[in-house]
């Protein structure tokens, strides 16, 4: 019984999970101005991976994703300059929105917030 219990509460959060598949456009304000970066996002259950472009990081691979209920986090290793720099994000997820924050140690601990909305 506390199997069948336990695989019902599995099966229920994986249902649970917000579909964010597709594409997505993102803006924030940066110390320059508006940046945007786009998002393509692939849903396995609870797993998400996918790529991502910007113009002044160019293109990188979504790593590390994962989806629980409304949240969702990810990481980026991205090219800057010559020099990779890992970015982790988390958001939440609301229809056709997401509000992301991204940080990265090699930032000194700055951070943006973006709000990418889902590309119909």
């Amino acid at each position: 019984m506390r199997r069948f219990l336990a695989l019902t509460t599995l099966w229920a959060c994986v249902a649970l999970a917000a579909d964010i598949s597709g594409n997505w456009k993102a803006t924030a304000e940066g110390p320059n101005g508006q940046m945007e970066r786009t998002f393509t996002f692939k849903v396995d259950g609870n797993k998400v991976t996918g790529e991502t472009t910007s113009s002044m990081l160019g293109k990188s691979t979504i790593t590390d994703g994962k989806i629980e209920g409304d949240t969702v986090t990810f990481s980026i290793t991205a090219n800057f300059n010559g020099d990779e720099m890992k970015i982790d994000y988390k958001g939440k997820i609301d229809g056709d929105e997401i509000k992301l924050t991204s940080s990265s140690p090699a930032l000194g601990g700055q951070s943006f917030e973006w709000l990418a909305k889902r590309v119909k």
